[in-house]
């Protein structure tokens, strides 16, 4: 099913809605639109253990963890899907994020790398998020960011066994090398 979208201006969150269900990741960074396939297995089974790690946290702090897709609407031209979210449990609408969430993680892949490591970076810097992991289940590392006054300002990159012990948005230890435990080499 074809989906006339408009011409000579910037789409928005409406236009997303109105495309097909087809199993792509639609995006809009500025009211530009940014397709990606799915996901491949690394990168999944490193969601779904990002997920298990921050779910206890969280719920002790009144938070949900979400993974895409899942939309947070940052503004009319804007609409992202971090692999995974952490937001306030009233902040949350019944379809979407329309606040800003306390932290988002992008999983790395062959076809998003450069998107996550700048675009995204960028609009959630943009956006007001306070904090941003990247990880990349292919060396295995997790860098951590924080919004200061400036920007992002990388406060730690541990990788393998080494470990990282959060403080925010609660505590929580994540090693990079569990997030990928029994997959070997595998790549996406």
């Amino acid at each position: 099913m074809a989906v006339a979208l408009p011409w000579g201006k910037p789409l928005t969150y409406d236009d997303l809605q109105s495309m097909p269900d087809d199993g792509h990741r639609r995006e809009l960074i500025d009211g530009v639109l940014v397709v990606t396939p799915a996901p491949g297995t690394a990168h999944q089974a490193c969601v779904v253990q990002l997920v298990a790690k921050l779910t206890a946290g969280a719920a002790a702090m009144g938070a949900v963890v979400l993974c895409a897709p899942y939309d947070y609407v940052v503004g009319p031209t804007t609409v992202l899907q971090p692999d995974v979210l952490v937001a306030r449990r009233e902040d949350l609408g019944e379809a979407r994020l329309e606040r800003s969430p306390l932290l988002v993680v992008e999983v790395l892949s062959p076809s998003t790398r450069l998107t996550d490591l700048g675009t995204k970076r960028l609009a959630y810097e943009a956006a007001g998020v306070p904090a941003y992991w990247l990880v990349d289940p292919a060396e295995p590392s997790l860098t951590v960011l924080r919004l200061g006054e400036d920007g992002y300002v990388e406060e730690t990159r541990v990788v393998a066994d080494e470990r990282h012990q959060a403080d925010y948005p609660f505590e929580v230890l994540l090693a990079p090398a569990d997030l990928v435990a029994g997959l070997g080499e595998r790549e996406d």
